[in-house]
């Protein structure tokens, strides 16, 4: 027979070097996404919960849903929020996006 058998070679072990090497991709994409995303929304989130411990009466404020008002009520869980004059409506506290600089309202 003109052509010979071909036997597969054993496998190589692996070093532990190119078990690390073959990880070091995995790792720096875990990097990257902890200091490009998931850093900075736990800034953003530690900011807007202590803006939003911070709210008292007479701040003008702009709700997630985009109303706009001054709070003239405020307990633990819910603000009264004035919209119009007479007219307050209660929304929760975790649904007010920004402050507004004093004087807003009356610009609108």
């Amino acid at each position: 027979m003109f052509i010979s058998n071909a036997w597969a070679a054993g496998a190589a072990n692996p070093s532990p070097t190119d078990t690390l090497i073959s990880f070091l991709p995995l790792i720096v994409i875990f990097a990257l996404f902890w200091f490009m995303i998931i850093r900075p929304q736990m800034a953003r989130s530690k900011e807007q919960a202590k803006m939003v411990a911070a709210l008292q009466k007479g701040d003008e404020v702009i709700t997630s849903g985009g109303q706009v008002g001054r709070i003239v009520k405020v307990s633990e869980q819910f603000i009264g929020l004035e919209i119009a004059p007479g007219l307050v409506t209660n929304i929760q506290r975790s649904a007010v996006q920004s402050i507004l600089p004093k004087g807003t309202i009356k610009d609108l």
